[in-house]
């Protein structure tokens, strides 16, 4: 039972933001608060599996979101081609998670069966839900079922031995967190579980929400299915590249030794 790699790769970002954007509870709502934007690659033995694949150019012009990097070069350093990777881990089907669907077109999806509900089901008729999806990449994932490239879960479950998906809701219908054992014990991957560290340590739920219970419910699962607090790894803070190393290239990141220290300190608690 070896350990898997775990790299963050960077390829884009959103400085303009304020606070009042990431926190629904803020007294500092007007300061800026920008905003990283991830792909996960595990890795272990030769084995590759992708968490989120982000979003292309093409939606980055859609949406005024640049991005820095396509994420097929971003994950070039790292000598994959993502045409030949088997497996991605789709946390949940907002455009900046699964936008990129189609950059990896043989590979198998794994995801909550919920998740799928929610983006084709009726809570998509509201504008404010529909938001952060985008049509096309809701029609890549369910192609996927009708190729036999598609693996519903409900709750919890194994995509290889040492890592797990868990089913958190909260921010999307069926969004999913990844836990991953590594060298510094087990590691979660929150995704958009907790966008900040801030999120999970000091319980503030995030804007985008459907179920604020399940949202609120998720910090405290997330700092369960983490083997210590300071492992758990927000889906889009900047602190993220502080805190760990930069590997292969100035944007891609080695999480699976640990942060260089514990993130708490950097948060003040909700009063």
């Amino acid at each position: 039972m070896s350990n898997w790699e775990v790299h963050a790769i960077k390829y884009a970002e959103r400085n303009e933001r304020v606070r009042g954007d990431s926190f629904i509870i803020d007294d500092n709502h007007d300061a800026p608060h920008a905003m990283d934007y991830y792909i996960w690659v595990l890795r272990r033995a030769g084995r590759v599996i992708v968490v989120d694949t982000g979003y292309d150019e093409t939606e980055a012009t859609a949406r005024g979101r640049p991005i820095i990097l396509p994420p097929q070069l971003a994950l070039k350093p790292l000598g994959i081609d993502p045409a030949t990777v088997s497996d991605v881990i789709v946390t949940h089907l907002h455009y900046d998670h699964a936008g990129g669907l189609h950059l990896f077109p043989n590979a198998h999806l794994h995801m909550q069966a919920a998740e799928m509900t929610y983006a084709t089901g009726p809570c998509m008729c509201h504008d404010h839900l529909r938001a952060p999806f985008s049509a096309g990449h809701v029609c890549e994932a369910v192609k996927r079922v009708y190729t036999g490239k598609m693996t519903f879960y409900e709750g919890d479950g194994e995509i290889a031995e040492g890592i797990t998906v868990h089913c958190i809701g909260g921010h999307s219908r069926g969004l999913q967190c990844v836990r991953v054992r590594t060298a510094a014990g087990w590691l979660v991957l929150a995704s958009d579980a907790a966008h900040y560290f801030e999120n999970v340590y000091a319980g503030k739920p995030f804007p985008i929400v459907v179920d604020m219970q399940n949202m609120l419910d998720g910090f405290t699962r997330l700092n369960a299915l983490a083997s210590s607090p300071e492992l758990i790894v927000p889906g889009h803070d900047p602190m993220v590249r502080a805190l760990y190393p930069s590997d292969v290239a100035p944007h891609i990141f080695r999480l699976d030794h640990g942060p260089n220290r514990d993130p708490r300190a950097e948060v003040t608690p909700q009063s």
